[in-house]
């Protein structure tokens, strides 16, 4: 049983109470407002649960982190990267990426134990980060070929971090060219960390790996902040 958090005020269970199976899950309830959102990515926590569920809230140990330095290019894909003429924007097209994530998302590139039959961007999640991306807190990755959206993601930054919620492709490893382009900006901007939520092979062979939540909480307090990324303030896009 976890607890019920109502609307007001914004407070959150210790994390020592996060259930261990499900692994993460901490409250339920409250609100997908941007004030609770930001509370919630301040402490480590997140939203994510399924049509017809209540708002459910998550804080997994261990957590899967990717550092930008850590980052793994195989050869396809650098291959790619070079020659298929793909063009990478920044927060041209929010709505359109979180759409495609939200109609027909990668498995391997969903939180553990969701489906595409079975996606978790809800309208009211879709309208809470839309919200959150007009207020500079959330931004997208767009990757186009011949003017056509073929793969995105999306999450939310503060400070020196960034929250991945999803990715998608519509073109054989357009997600991974979107993630490669993120990494590439968080490297040039000072970007400490990318939070990847829960476990996936598809972010393992990345670069991905999983470390304790104390050590995640521990990178929240030295380099995220309340305020919207200075990551982001200013973007120049290749294309």
């Amino acid at each position: 049983m976890v607890p019920w958090l109502p609307p007001r005020p914004i407070v959150f269970p210790s994390l020592k109470h996060a259930l261990h199976e499900p692994n993460g899950l901490l409250a339920a309830g409250g609100e997908l407002s941007p004030p609770w959102l930001l509370a919630a990515y301040r402490r480590g926590i997140f939203p994510w649960f399924s049509q017809g569920q209540p708002i459910l809230w998550w804080s997994p140990d261990p957590r899967m982190v990717l550092l930008p330095e850590e980052l793994k290019i195989s050869r396809s894909l650098g291959k790619r990267l070079r020659n298929a003429g793909f063009c990478t924007t920044f927060d041209q097209d929010f709505i359109a990426v979180i759409d495609a994530c939200a109609q027909r998302p990668a498995d391997d590139a969903l939180p553990a134990g969701q489906t595409s039959e079975n996606t978790w961007i809800t309208p009211e999640m879709r309208a809470a980060y839309i919200a959150l991306h007009r207020l500079g807190h959330a931004h997208s990755i767009e990757v186009w070929q011949d003017r056509t959206l073929v793969g995105g993601l999306y999450g939310v930054a503060l400070g020196k971090i960034f929250f991945g919620e999803s990715m998608f492709s519509r073109h054989s490893d357009a997600s991974k060219i979107a993630l490669v382009h993120l990494v590439e900006h968080m490297r040039r901007r000072g970007g400490r960390l990318i939070d990847c939520q829960m476990h996936t092979a598809h972010l393992a062979n990345l670069g991905a790996r999983d470390i304790a939540r104390a050590r995640f909480i521990d990178y929240l307090e030295q380099y995220a902040d309340g305020n919207a990324s200075s990551m982001f303030d200013t973007v120049v896009d290749p294309c």
